[in-house]
């Protein structure tokens, strides 16, 4: 399978964006069977560059993340990757866990510090990691990997510094053997621009990938950025607040992305990483607006009056 560092310089030099999309392990038999069945294999008829799949709190979700990773790949001959966390998880645990993905063919791995069940403030485990930099250098040493890393365009919630003294630390993050960035969650477009700008100016070359959630709910955005440390304007708090009902709601998060995406690109972002949640329905119509549903042919969008 191949290396997303690839992927990403093959489309910088035909000068096109990247789309990615990111799924989560499922906890049940029937959100896995509707993951497998339905939402997977509507998105990647979109012909999305990779995916992605994330490790939930505390590692819970370690063996479902390679065993979905695997499954996309083989059934859809989908670059899939794997997210790894320093949470629970030894050195030599974690090596366990890079040679069973390298058995796979999953040569891709975002490296997070990530989070501990239950809200728990994060502590190293003996024998482990203490920050995410930490396990970069340990999968670049492994080899055999393309490794992606995330950043804060408003600073990591944890970072009582300020926003500058977390984008320097991913800075060092990425020396230590990162290919690319992909963003956390934003809703100003201002915030990405910043960021990346910084880290152009610091001498950072590799990508950074915005990520986008399309909104799907007013409590549950609500509760991510509440998470997560992102602000929510104040436009998106009104409009969420006249919405009537969920499809209402939907539809507006699919407009606003559509634009903070259209604004992205027109910038120079080099892709779009879109979290899905699980769900299709968002990310293919955002794609279809943006022309960028490379197996679908869609209708030219309306203009929207929304401005971000």
């Amino acid at each position: 399978m191949r290396f997303i560092r690839d992927i990403l310089a093959e489309a910088r030099r035909a000068a096109r964006p990247t789309v990615s999309v990111e799924f989560f392990p499922t906890r049940t038999d029937e959100g896995e069977r509707t993951l497998l069945g339905k939402t997977i294999p509507a998105l990647c008829g979109l012909a999305p560059d990779f995916c992605s799949v994330t490790y939930g709190a505390g590692g819970s979700t370690r063996a479902k993340t390679l065993a979905t990773v695997d499954r996309i790949q083989r059934d859809h001959e989908l670059p899939a990757m794997a997210h790894l966390t320093c949470v629970n998880a030894t050195r030599a645990e974690t090596a366990a866990i890079l040679a069973h993905a390298r058995e796979l063919g999953v040569c891709n791995i975002l490296a997070l510090r990530g989070d501990p069940p239950d809200g728990a403030a994060f502590t190293p485990t003996a024998g482990g990691f203490e920050y995410s930099y930490q396990l970069v250098q340990f999968v670049r040493a492994a080899g055999d990997f393309s490794i992606g890393v995330a950043g804060f365009p408003e600073g990591h919630i944890a970072c009582t510094e300020g926003r500058h003294a977390d984008w320097n630390r991913l800075r060092h993050k990425i020396e230590q053997g990162a290919d690319f960035v992909i963003t956390q969650l934003f809703f100003k477009n201002a915030d990405y621009f910043a960021f990346r700008d910084h880290l152009h100016g610091a001498g950072v070359t590799v990508p950074i990938i915005p990520g986008i959630l399309p909104v799907l709910s007013a409590s549950q955005i609500k509760r991510f950025v509440t998470l997560c440390g992102a602000d929510l304007p104040a436009l998106v708090v009104s409009r969420l607040e006249a919405c009537g009902d969920d499809e209402e709601v939907i539809r507006f998060g699919i407009e606003y992305a559509t634009l903070q995406c259209e604004e992205l690109l027109r910038e120079g972002a080099p892709g779009l990483h879109f979290y899905t949640l699980n769900r299709a329905r968002s990310t293919t119509e955002i794609l279809r607006n943006l022309g960028l549903a490379r197996e679908l042919t869609a209708a030219k969008p309306g203009k929207s009056e929304l401005r971000i």
